[in-house]
């Protein structure tokens, strides 16, 4: 058993911690963590506990220790890739795929009747599997006559360990309504360990056509012509968030050139640049952009730059105050919107009491190291871990009203739906505007079969995120923008059916 190493010194305190970190970034790509030494400590302190390192050089020296070295190398790449997923991830790309670009895929493809797809930084294989199952679905009965291969890469051994599994959390698959989790997926019993609270196992007959395997994208940026196929659809989502701009630029162009002539390219919405225009031709489709090659665009590598330390902490920021006056549940730049009421069945649980110096708009958000950890934890099925960090901060701060909608999807996670829907209540109390509140509590209304109670959550959903710019990001909303959200709510709001309106 490794033995536990000490704890691990500030940066400051260890002079061995920013050669460490910067030889970190330069090996993976990393510079996500380059103002982020909380994130990246803790992560570390995990590792160093479990290789026995005494501190930043002993560590720093079993990562050079051979075939030691390697197996260690891919553990901490595990530990600081931290891959947020879920099925069907991205409403309005998923449209887009459904819509036009498999479609056209297919149609181009009647002749030779294969498909090649890649997701590149896959995680724990949510976005393969969704992949895999609305080529089924699209394809239907012509399905046995065609090829089709779905690979799916990461960095993280570990992720990938559970995406061959292809077993899930309710986190996992926190959007889907219920239907749609009893068609892709058979109900596991409670296990011991991460599974104590049951989980899905994805039905075989979407696990066959999808395979793994370890890769590390920047490797993209390397020199010398593509290797293999070329593929019809390359996702790359989220991911290129952990580089910088030069080597972002990089990794896309190697994306572009292992395309098919007629192939598309998806990024995550925060990562287009128009530094792509030199190579990709962007393609605007109703809430998203997608890109096809350009086979003319000159290949220029640029290997990822290895930073300059140490780095200097992010200044403070701006305050977050609310005007006088301003409630709690809105705030100034809200539009109006006429929110239908979402009263609780029988008695009412009552709200969270409001301090007055809160509603005065003096109140002060809980650190984001928080929310960072605890949906870490939740990323990687550490689920009871996340709940007691949320339990922590929420003694800091139990008005802060992301932290209450957390709680909410932990709580639904933990199969506590009665605590899930009052944590819910209580982040729309404390900020009636929150648009993933409403619509995570839509989804759990369905769940519990209550369709008026849920309806009624949805209609709010969709009125506050169509009351605002269609490309404005959702604060909470996992990178999702207003139109993606109003567009997924009003799909489960039809599925509902029209009785449900105010029953």
């Amino acid at each position: 058993m490794p033995r536990p190493g000490p704890p691990l010194p500030d940066p400051g305190a260890d002079p061995a911690y920013a050669a460490l970190k910067a030889r970190i970034i330069a090996r993976t790509g990393h510079h996500y963590y380059i103002d982020k030494d909380e994130l990246l400590i803790e992560r570390l302190r995990r590792r160093f506990r479990d290789a026995g390192a005494a501190d930043c050089a002993a560590y720093a020296a079993l990562l050079s220790d051979g075939a030691r070295g390697e197996a260690e190398w891919a553990r901490l790449e595990a530990e600081i890739t931290v891959g947020e997923t879920f099925f069907f991830r991205y409403a309005e790309q998923f449209q887009a795929l459904r819509e036009r670009i498999l479609p056209e895929l297919i149609a181009g493809r009647t002749s030779e009747r294969a498909l090649r797809i890649w997701s590149a930084g896959c995680s724990t294989g949510a976005e393969p599997y969704s992949l895999s199952i609305l080529v089924q679905e699209l394809l239907g009965d012509a399905l046995p006559d065609w090829r089709i291969s779905i690979l799916g890469t990461d960095i993280s051994t570990e992720a990938l360990a559970t995406a061959r599994a292809a077993e899930y959390g309710r986190w996992a698959l926190r959007t889907m309504p219920p239907e749609e989790r009893l068609r892709y997926f058979t109900r596991l019993p409670p296990a011991p360990g991460i599974r104590r609270e049951g989980g899905y196992a994805l039905r075989p007959e979407f696990r066959g056509r999808v395979r793994f395997e370890r890769g590390n994208l920047l490797t993209l940026t390397e020199p010398g012509a593509p290797s293999g196929e070329p593929y019809d659809l390359i996702l790359c989502r989220n991911v290129l968030i952990y580089f910088d701009a030069r080597t972002v630029t990089a990794v896309v162009r190697g994306l572009g050139r292992r395309l098919h002539t007629d192939g598309w390219l998806l990024l995550g919405h925060a990562e287009p640049s128009p530094a792509f225009s030199g190579f990709l031709d962007a393609v605007s489709l109703p809430g998203t952009v997608a890109y096809r090659a350009r086979p003319d665009a000159a290949v220029i590598p640029v290997m990822p730059a290895v930073p300059a330390f140490p780095v200097m902490p992010p200044g403070p920021g701006a305050g977050d105050d609310v005007p006088t006056g301003v409630p709690p549940w809105g705030p100034a730049s809200l539009p109006a919107v006429a929110l239908a009421d979402t009263p609780m069945p029988g008695a009412p649980i009552p709200p969270p009491v409001v301090p007055a110096d809160i509603v005065a708009g003096d109140r002060v958000d809980a650190p984001v190291s928080d929310r960072d950890r605890i949906r870490a934890l939740a990323d990687v099925g550490e689920t009871a871990s996340a709940w007691r960090a949320l339990r922590i901060a929420l003694d800091r701060d139990p008005t802060d009203p992301a932290l209450r909608f957390y709680e909410g999807l932990l709580a639904r996670a933990l199969g506590r739906d009665a605590e899930a829907e009052r944590a819910l209540r209580a982040a729309l109390y404390l900020d009636r505007g929150f648009v993933m509140a409403h619509y995570h509590l839509g989804l759990l209304l369905i769940a519990l079969d209550r369709p008026g109670d849920a309806a009624r959550a949805l209609d709010n959903a969709i009125a506050l995120s169509q009351a605002l710019e269609p490309d404005a990001v959702l604060s909470e909303g996992d990178g999702a923008s207003a139109t993606e959200i109003a567009a997924g709510a009003s799909a489960i709001r039809a599925a509902l059916g029209r009785d449900s309106r105010g029953s």
